[in-house]
């Protein structure tokens, strides 16, 4: 089972709602502060972190990034530009652990996302 902790500063629960009822089974979901997500994260609670903001990169990853370092983190959408799915996958391919978005492309991103941390 995967492991998953979702922060951010928007919708949490419903991005937790909406990876749940993609991982099914073979996720666990658990909705933190940022603060607390990114501190159970380094200290191996989880295996990812998702989280949304409205720029993709700040609210949503900036104490991943602090505690995780910018090595782990990848930013896959932003106001107006979602990275497309090979990249997705490919961050993920390359270590990555902690992903943000903008909250309005959480549907087409958090889909992507789970499907590979599950594979």
């Amino acid at each position: 089972m995967i492991k998953i902790v979702v922060g951010g500063q928007i919708d949490k629960q419903a991005i937790a709602e909406l990876a749940k009822k993609i991982g099914g089974d073979s996720v666990s979901i658990e909705v933190k502060s940022d603060l607390d997500a990114a501190m159970a994260m380094k200290s191996g609670q989880y295996d990812y972190y998702i989280g949304a903001c409205n720029t993709g990169g700040g609210g949503a990853l900036a104490m991943a990034m602090a505690l995780l370092g910018s090595d782990l983190c990848s930013t896959v959408s932003m106001p107006g530009s979602i990275k497309d799915e090979s990249f997705m996958i490919e961050e993920i391919q390359k270590g990555k652990k902690a992903f943000g978005f903008t909250a309005q492309h959480a549907e087409v991103v958090v889909p992507i996302l789970i499907r590979e941390f599950i594979k």
